[in-house]
């Protein structure tokens, strides 16, 4: 038999997708973990179970990978060699000694390159108070000029052949030169820009990459598409892991506080639709008991008392996201996630073991805004308006949470999955698979 398991988050990002997907995979014993969006910029922490917890925060290898799991990077993922060179280290300290033996990449993933990255963090910084909410990992500015540049930009499996990545090297770094040529940094802090600049006028970059990507090739099994057809070949299971959160989708999200990825299972059902996959589905819908957000743009149920009362030491305050905030379940905004990504089967709440740490427990179904209120978030009716979703910030900038008590999370679970209409299946007690249970386990 097999199964595919599609997992998405519905929030802002951090869900808990990561400790999802290794519970998904240890319970359904699934043979590889599918990365269907975003690129290094994920953070899924996983802690294995047992009295002697191991602790990995993945972010290019699947979230399955310390169950056993092999990891494919589809081609909508954005790969930094360099980063995952650094994260595969951290999971030999763990006793992973075969994570790229197990790992394919597509041939067609966009790659990162160092250029794109300071680029980057210099239009963040070039924003001073206004920022964006960027990871600062490159993510936009590659797929910008992905866009503009076409078959000029870097793919994976350019990364053994020296001569291509010389031309496609050296046309990029000069492409992005220009870019950060363009900006106004006054608003930048001095060190912080001129440590990216240097990344762009530093002759040596180009000579140190064009050693350091074919050695990464040559341990790295870089794939044609197809390869993805024969996994999902293959009986068993198969876990789709997502990043980011579907209130951040390039389209769907709060313009401009968003990511240049789809975030929806968009790009989960494309694949498998390509190789002709006729097996089950089960797409499954993550949110944590309470919502978050790290960096920039709307939270209208945001509590400042909240964040205080639940610190995050797996998501402080970060050097370009900045803050790490909370607020209470807002289902106007699950509402409005849950019609973007369309069916779902059921829903993996988590961090539900926190809630035993706050005085009382709320919940918002509506907003007050302009004088009246309001319940509902409708998605543009006309694919890619940016201009729509804009608006969309801008009224959420207008809107004040109309709290409501929810006396236990029992009621706050009962309550998620009547407002969304999908049943709660999964609950996250803990950070391990042993802290989740399906729902008929469920007391």
């Amino acid at each position: 038999m097999k199964q595919a398991f599609l997992t998405v988050d519905l929030g802002f990002g951090d869900a808990g997708k990561g400790s999802v997907v290794d519970y998904l995979v240890r319970e359904h014993d699934a043979h590889t973990v599918v990365r269907y969006n975003g690129g290094a910029q994920a953070g899924h922490r996983v802690v294995t179970p047992g009295p002697a917890p191991q602790e990995h925060v993945f972010a290019q290898f699947g979230s399955g990978a310390l169950a056993g799991a092999a990891t494919h990077l589809s081609r909508f993922m954005l790969l930094d060699p360099l980063a995952m060179l650094q994260e595969e280290k951290h999971l030999r300290t763990l006793g992973v000694a075969d994570a790229f033996d197990r790992a394919t990449i597509d041939a067609q993933a966009l790659v990162i390159t160092p250029f794109q990255r300071a680029v980057n963090r210099l239009k963040e910084l070039s924003r001073g108070g206004l920022r964006h909410g960027s990871c600062g990992m490159g993510i936009g500015e590659t797929m910008a000029d992905r866009l503009a540049y076409g078959d000029r930009a870097l793919l994976a499996g350019d990364l053994g052949d020296p001569d291509v990545l010389r031309a496609k090297l050296g046309f990029l770094r000069t492409a992005n030169l220009a870019k950060a040529r363009g900006l106004d940094l006054r608003l930048a802090g001095f060190e912080a820009a001129q440590a990216e600049w240097q990344t762009l006028v530093d002759d040596s970059w180009i000579d140190w990459l064009i050693d350091a990507y074919p050695a990464f090739a040559a341990r790295a099994q870089i794939v044609p598409g197809q390869h993805l057809h024969a996994i999902l070949r293959r009986p068993g299971a198969v876990v789709f892991e997502g990043a980011q959160g579907v209130l951040l989708d390039e389209w769907g999200g709060f313009h401009p506080h968003t990511t240049w990825s789809a975030t929806t299972l968009h790009n989960a059902h494309c694949l498998l639709a390509e190789a002709g996959y006729g097996g089950a589905v089960t797409r499954i819908g993550v949110t944590r008991a309470y919502m978050t957000r790290h960096g920039a743009g709307p939270l209208v149920t945001e509590d400042a008392a909240l964040t205080a009362a639940l610190p995050d030491p797996a998501n402080g305050f970060g050097a370009w996201q900045q803050g790490f905030r909370l607020g209470w379940l807002d289902l106007v905004l699950l509402r409005y996630a849950r019609e973007l990504v369309g069916p779902l089967d059921w829903l993996a709440v988590t961090c539900l073991d926190r809630l035993a740490l706050l005085p009382e427990l709320n919940v918002c179904r509506r907003y007050r805004c302009d004088g009246g209120a309001l319940d509902r978030l409708a998605p543009s009716p006309i694919p890619h308006n940016l201009v729509y979703q804009e608006g969309l910030t801008h009224l959420l900038a207008r809107c004040q949470p109309v709290l409501e008590p929810a006396e236990s999370p029992a009621m706050l679970l009962n309550l998620l999955a009547t407002e969304l209409g999908v049943p709660v299946g999964l609950t996250s007690h803990g950070p391990s698979a042993e802290h989740k249970c399906m729902a008929a386990q469920r007391v």
